[in-house]
């Protein structure tokens, strides 16, 4: 008998996930049916409204599922680096911020395109930033009141006004997905932004689901992975079955 309960490998068509499944009676552990009927009970039938918070750095590892969220929720916060490809896309400065130049621009476009086209989805971009001169913890910081970064500095975290924004989304929802934090977390002088974010969906009297990667490991090192209602263990599983692309590991086996 084979059973797969590795739920952060099965979007890969591996020996151990799909090839021993065609060899053998194969089925889902707990933990991987629990994955699977959470992650696409928020697509298929969440409670209302459901909003996704969105991190991380690269427009172009997330556009598959903001197009598809665009569709299927009532709001997307962004936030991370990935916030200044679409601000750059909108004609904003961005100083020496992390911009995907090339293809992530142009999916930044495409999205806020979509968005502004009749979407379902409001597609909702910080208010306010933390300025770092450097990537590091001991560089000089600065809060700035706006988005327009100025040469020589660094967008780093999300500011106040924007966590309190999406703290007030967040509490309002009936289902809440997050994926990636809100900036350089890692960095304690930049960790505001992903913690009140973390504390946020913690507090949400909706169903609060985690996506793995970043976002998992900040809510368990803020001590708050036992608040939320779902924390995944596959941060490329999760984004992969929520674009509803087919995970070869789940394919394969007898009851898929």
């Amino acid at each position: 008998m084979y059973v797969n309960d590795a739920f952060g490998a099965a979007h890969r068509a591996h020996a151990s996930t799909a090839g021993v499944a065609e060899h053998l009676p194969a089925a889902a552990g707990l933990l991987l049916e629990r994955e699977v009927t959470t992650l696409k009970g928020i697509v298929e039938s969440p409670e209302r409204p459901l909003v996704v918070v969105l991190g991380g750095a690269k427009v172009s590892d997330k556009i598959a599922l903001i197009d598809r969220f665009l569709d299927e929720a009532d709001a997307i916060l962004i936030g991370g680096a990935m916030c200044f490809s679409f601000f750059s896309a909108q004609g904003r400065e961005t100083g020496d911020s992390l911009v995907e130049e090339g293809e992530g621009l142009a999916l930044a476009r495409r999205a806020l395109e979509k968005a502004e086209g009749g979407a379902r989805a409001r597609l909702v971009l910080p208010e306010d930033l933390v300025l770092g001169k450097a990537f590091a913890a001991d560089t000089e910081r600065r809060e700035l009141d706006a988005i327009d970064v100025p040469d020589g500095w660094m967008g780093l975290d999300v500011g106040p006004n924007t966590t309190d924004s999406y703290a007030r989304e967040v509490a309002a929802a009936g289902t809440v997905f997050w994926n990636g934090p809100m900036g350089a977390f890692e960095l304690e002088p930049f960790a505001a932004g992903t913690r009140a974010v973390a504390e946020a969906v913690a507090a949400a009297p909706g169903t609060t689901v985690v996506g793995g990667g970043d976002s998992a490991a900040a809510v368990a090192a803020f001590g708050l992975a036992d608040e939320v209602s779902h924390m995944s263990t596959g941060g490329g599983a999760a984004l992969e079955l929520l674009e509803g692309k087919p995970l070869p590991g789940v394919e394969a086996l007898d009851d898929a």
